[in-house]
């Protein structure tokens, strides 16, 4: 599949209402895997756990994580990020940063949903955490738009040895 260019993939991530799939290690070494909203600025990726989520206390074991931003219709595109996760605000300091929540609610919700859901949920303290694109492994792809080839767009690996796609 063709990569996005760095402006589609800009583009792609400003979008609203795409939530993001975050991938993290429980303490016994088992995956968890929770759809969350999020937003992209100043190159990163922006999101906040709750202070009794599951994902936040594994965040703060190991900040390891795999991000998983896609859509279900086409053109497909997909953006997969493997990174450490770097605490920007903890608990207790959500006045500080309130208004990049506020950004992050508004990408999903209606401006007065997502203020009714910001006042509604001001007293469940939140850590904020980000994603720096350029100090992660970023992995991005669509489907061919048109006028472009469709032929073989998946990587080489793919494609078996005397298969029709396969290239030596």
């Amino acid at each position: 599949m063709p990569r996005m260019t760095q402006q589609e993939q800009t583009t792609f991530l400003s979008e609203p209402g795409i939530l993001m799939r975050i991938a993290i290690v429980r303490e016994d070494g088992s995956p968890l895997v929770t759809p969350i909203w999020f937003i992209y600025e100043d190159d990163a990726i922006w999101f906040t756990p709750r202070e009794k989520s599951e994902w936040f206390a594994c965040l703060r074991r190991d900040p390891r994580v795999a991000l998983c931003i896609d859509e279900q219709s086409l053109p497909y595109r997909k953006v997969v990020i493997d990174a450490a996760a770097e605490l920007i605000h903890d608990l207790g300091e959500d006045d500080q940063w309130r208004d990049r929540y506020r950004r992050i609610a508004l990408r999903y919700v209606p401006p007065e949903g997502a203020e009714a859901y910001i006042q509604d949920t001001i007293d469940q303290a939140r850590g904020l955490y980000k994603v720096v694109l350029e100090q992660a492994r970023v992995r991005s792809w669509r489907m061919p738009l048109e006028g472009e080839s469709g032929d073989g767009i998946w990587a080489q690996r793919y494609y078996a040895p005397g298969s029709k796609l396969h290239r030596d």
